[in-house]
This record gives structure tokens, sequence and C-alpha cells, in this order.
């Protein structure tokens, strides 16, 4: 009569966990959900990618142009700076163009001396070529920047033009302290042969210390794009790098130890010179007359030298831009125009040529 009545079967134990399991996930990612922000687009993705690439290209070695700021307070009168600045590049130009072609032409002039003098110009006229025409462009522009590449290029010819002149200054003190010191054995000492390869010595040398150098700037990352100076020096490259700049510094000390060492050869070859003609008056005053010259650029090149170093590593903000320059590009200024003045008018035989050749010029245009 009573029908039997069953429990409902349950559900295996493992079938019942995993239920639960489920709904309890499906309610913490439900939550998690309500949490979270949206998720970003691809278009987001992509604008921010870019925006976190720019930021570091602008921060890091991906430098690309830098801003100088020697010419920031010479705006108003640029155009006198720029008449000025022209006439002062283009007379280097003619007293060392000048200089090589006497020298080239006349043939009584085929002697060391005279072809490291002729070399000396050579050199102004390529370091002079680094720095004046890109001021002179700067001096008409309203913004005063520089490619990276361009700027390496700057400090590459200027700090090479540097190394070159003392480097010829020491052949050249080297060249006086044989003629002097050892007069009959000058010509054997002093062959062309010999002379050639004084002149590779003076100009392969310091390519090869500023290569080194440039590639060791070169490899820096950088974190700014600001010089504060009328041209690109490795100083203030080296200032912005991002990283330590132990390896630079070091050969930076190596390059002064190697400019003590030409200027002590220099002294050296000096004192031997003054011993030997100390003895006789005559002597003496031809000691002089062919040394004066050299020794004079010698002392004026240390001077420069000397400004541009001290304004590198210890210029102030309070002396005036107009000082910073002149200090800053003294090197590139003074010697360049110096040096061909100063031994045309010394040196007799230059000094007879070009009297001969303005005469000449006077007697045609009459």
């Amino acid at each position: 009569m009573f029908q039997r009545q069953y429990p409902l079967p349950l559900p295996p134990l493992k079938e019942a966990y995993k239920t639960q399991h489920i709904s309890s996930d499906s309610e913490v990612l439900s939550t998690q959900h309500c949490m979270l922000p949206p998720a970003a687009s691809p278009e987001d993705l992509s604008e921010r990618y870019f925006q976190e690439a720019a930021m570091e290209k602008e921060n890091s070695s991906y430098t690309t142009m830098f801003t100088l700021s020697g010419l920031n307070e010479s705006s108003t009168n640029k155009y006198i700076y720029f008449s000025f600045t022209l006439l002062g590049y283009l007379f280097i130009i003619c007293v060392n163009l000048t200089l090589i072609v006497i020298i080239a032409l006349e043939k009584t002039l085929h002697e060391p001396m005279y072809f490291f003098l002729c070399n000396l110009s050579a050199n102004a006229l390529y370091g002079t070529a680094g720095f004046y025409p890109k001021l002179l462009f700067d001096f008409l522009s309203d913004t005063h920047v520089i490619s990276y590449s361009g700027c390496l290029l700057q400090i590459f010819i200027i700090y090479s033009f540097s190394v070159c002149e003392l480097s010829n200054l020491t052949v050249m003190a080297y060249d006086r302290y044989v003629a002097i010191c050892r007069p009959l054995e000058y010509h054997a000492v002093m062959t062309p042969l010999t002379t050639g390869k004084l002149i590779l010595f003076s100009w392969i040398f310091p390519l090869c210390c500023m290569c080194i150098g440039i590639l060791l700037t070169f490899r820096l990352p950088l974190c700014g794009s600001h010089i504060e100076k009328l041209y690109c020096d490795n100083w203030s490259i080296v200032k912005l790098s991002c990283v330590g700049t132990t390896v630079n510094n070091v050969y930076g000390y190596v390059i002064t130890c190697i400019f003590f060492a030409h200027f002590l050869f220099i002294l050296f070859s000096y004192m031997k010179i003054l011993r030997a003609c100390r003895a006789s008056s005559i002597a003496m005053s031809k000691c002089l007359q062919t040394c004066l010259p050299h020794l004079l650029s010698v002392i004026n090149y240390s001077i420069a030298l000397l400004f541009d170093v001290m304004y590198s590593k210890y210029g102030s903000y309070d002396i005036p831009q107009v000082l910073h320059n002149l200090l800053s590009v003294e090197f590139l200024i003074v010697p360049p125009i110096f040096n061909p003045v100063i031994y045309g008018l010394n040196l007799q035989k230059i000094r007879n040529k070009v009297t001969r050749m303005c005469s000449r010029n006077k007697v045609i245009h009459t």
C-alpha cells in the first residue's frame, strides 16, 4: 500500500567539490574584474610605446643635436661680430697661403726649417676651417645648433689641429738643435727623407690620438644636449654622459702627459742651444735671429692652450660671456695669425721675398 520513498541521489563528492570550486572562482574573477581597469586598446599601447621610445632616445645616447650657448648675448650686434670674424678669417687664410706659396715657389727656401714652417701654416688653415665657417653661420642664424656627427667632426679637427701644432713646434725645435749644436752633421741628419718622416709624424700622431679620443667619446650614452661654448669640445660632451667616464679621464691624463713631454723636449732643446751659443756673441745673435720666431710661437701657443684648459676646467659663470668666448677661442685666433706674421718679419729670406713681390706688383701697376 505504501510505496517506499528513496532519497534523491546525491551528486558524487568529486562533482560537488568541482561545482563549488567553479562557482567560487567565478565570484573571485568577477570581483577582480570589478577592481581592474579596463584593458588598453591596441592604439593606446602603440602610442605609449612610441612615447617611451622617444623619451629614451632623448635622454640617452640617441642625442642627435646639440645647442651651443656661446652666442646668446651677441644677438643684438651679430652683424658687427660677423663682419670682424669674417675679416679675421680672410686675413688668416691670406697670410698663411702667402707663406705657403712663397716657400713652395722660392727654391732658396727649400730647406727643412721652411718646410716645417710651411707645414705649420697648412695646419693653421686646417684647424681654422673646422671653427670659423660654423661660427660665421651661427652669427647669421637664430638657432645655434650642431648635429651629433658634426660635433664629433669639429672636435676631431680642432683637437688634432692643436696636437699637430705642438708636434710641429717640437719637430722644429729638434731641427734648430741639430742646426746649431751639430752644424757639421746637419745635412747628413736632416735629409729630405728624414724631413718627410718628421712632417708625417707631426700629422699621423695627432690624428691617431684624436681617433682614439673620439671613439671613447662616441661610446658614451648622453643625458643632455647643451654645450656652453662657441664650438664643440670633448670635455663638454664627456660631462653630458649618463655613465662613468673613468676611461675617458685616464686617456685625457695620458694626452696631457704627452703634451708635457713635448714641452720638456722643446725646453731641453733650447737649453742645449743656449749652452752652445753662450760662448760667442756672434753665435748668440745668429741663434736669436733663427730661434726667436720659433720660441715666440711656443710661448704664444702655451699661453693660448693654458687659457683654453683653464676655461674648460675652471670656467666661472661670474665672468662675462664675451670674456668666456675670448678665452675659449684664443688658441684658434692668435697662433694662426701670429705664426706667419712673426716668421715673415723675422726670417730675412722670407722678408726679402715678400719685399720683392710687393715691389714687383707696384712696378706692374705703375
